[in-house]
């Protein structure tokens, strides 16, 4: 069996090179909005398709074809590249949208500085944004660019999106984000940028009245985010861009210096997977509970017994189309619970083992009706949960030890006990029954 995989892989793998598949499906909705030039799109789209996707285009006005179908999602994912658009058709609302997410289909929409109803839902999602008509600006560095289409520096210390890649052109509008923790920021804004309003930027008091036009506060630095994902608990993927532009083949061809082109389109392909669930997608396959040196579960345990727990992890390869066990976690951990976590302790991968983590542990001195529960929450990888509920008992009449030596102090009492009057009854019976003599004098009866 070993031997035939060995085969396979490799004839799967030069298969993957050229499709990329989501783990969730490979059919996409792209709703454009018909002020936008399909053609300047055309690399972005045309990556898709070589990817293996199969892109459908809608108007964001058109009836056809639906999202929804008989409260079904007819699309694994939705592309919304309609950044002006006011009015939807009446199966795109920003409640549809969010039923999508509920149904696990996965969304990448594109923002504008204009007041839409995306600029509304984006509020449902932690994502507070700068009044419309303030989109970001930067005078640095030196370009001959305009001020509002900006060179950024792609993040370097994370695992989204590649390693060494060239700074990033951006125009659009940036988004403060709120305090919900399944916000994953893509790209920061550069820490000189600022939002206003681009064409009366002219003096050293754009900032000031940025500030003031923004009602907010100061709508500037690094904590502004342009490119935020979102999951779900049910692990949909959702991502906010601030700017259709980053998108179009001008971008994806622009040069950041002399010679040296922009990472647009290693980006564009780095989101596309992540919110596609490409990319950074676990799940559980299994998970296994039995006593120590056992190795059935059991439908009861009791107090004080030795339990095992193993759950099998599993990572998807989008090139291969497979899923493959999974042992980089470091910081996952288990929970014996009832109510509150009587047991919380790591759950650690077992070396050499590829997948497989495993602890063991002492059932509480407590019975009831328990769960092994496992929640590894990390920004940007599938939310793993795993429960399985199982009774706690006290042991059985049979199961109880014949002495307990915290009892001596009673046993000993007892047999003291017993022997007094095991001596007591043997002097009472073995004692002298000669009647007492009479006292002289006396009458008798």
């Amino acid at each position: 069996m070993r031997f035939l995989r060995g085969l396979l892989l490799p004839l799967v793998a030069l298969a993957g090179l050229a499709f990329a598949r989501s783990s969730t499906g490979d059919s996409v909705l792209v709703l454009l909005d018909p002020s936008l030039d399909r053609d300047n799109f055309s690399i972005f789209f045309d990556d898709l398709e070589s990817q293996g996707y199969k892109l459908t285009f809608r108007s964001p006005k058109e009836a056809e074809p639906q999202i929804i179908k008989d409260d079904v999602a007819q699309f694994a994912h939705v592309i919304v590249f309609a950044p002006d658009t006011k009015s939807y058709a009446a199966d795109i609302t920003p409640q549809s949208l969010v039923s999508l997410l509920n149904k696990k289909t996965n969304l990448l929409l594109a923002l504008s500085t204009k007041q839409t109803p995306l600029t509304s839902l984006a509020s449902e999602f932690s994502l507070i944004l700068p009044p419309p008509g303030t989109p970001l600006i930067s005078h640095f560095p030196e370009r001959d660019t305009p001020a509002t289409v900006i060179p950024v520096e792609p993040p370097r210390a994370q695992s989204l999106v590649s390693s060494n890649l060239a700074p990033i052109w951006f125009s659009g509008v940036p988004q403060a984000l709120g305090s919900n923790p399944m916000l994953v920021p893509f790209l920061k804004a550069p820490p000189q940028s600022f939002a206003s309003d681009g064409d009366s930027d002219s003096g050293a008091d754009a900032l000031v009245e940025a500030a003031e036009k923004g009602g907010e506060g100061l709508w500037a630095g690094s904590q502004l985010s342009l490119v935020t994902g979102f999951q779900t608990l049910k692990n949909a993927r959702a991502t906010w861009v601030g700017g259709v532009d980053m998108f179009t083949d001008e971008f994806f061809n622009k040069e950041v210096s002399k010679g040296k082109q922009s990472g647009n389109r290693q980006f564009a392909r780095d989101v596309t997977a992540w919110t596609f669930q490409e990319s950074n997608v676990l799940r559980i396959d299994t998970v296994e509970h039995h006593r120590v040196n056992e190795t059935l579960p059991r439908e009861t345990y009791t107090i004080n017994d030795r339990v095992t727990y193993t759950a099998y992890i599993s990572k998807f390869n989008p090139e291969l189309d497979l899923w493959e066990p999974y042992s980089d976690i470091k910081d996952m951990q288990l929970e014996f619970t009832m109510l509150d976590p009587h047991i919380r302790t790591a759950l650690p991968p077992i070396p050499g083992e590829p997948g497989k983590y495993s602890v063991t542990f002492r059932v509480p001195d407590r019975h009831g009706v328990f769960k092994f529960l496992v929640d590894y929450k990390r920004k940007g990888l599938t939310y793993l949960e795993s429960t399985t509920v199982v009774p706690v008992v006290p042991p059985r009449h049979d199961e109880y030890p014949r002495f307990l030596s915290a009892a001596w102090p009673y046993y000993a009492g007892a047999i003291s006990t017993s022997a007094a009057f095991v001596v007591f009854v043997a002097l009472w019976l073995g004692g002298d029954e000669r009647e007492p003599k009479k006292a002289k004098g006396a009458k008798a009866e």
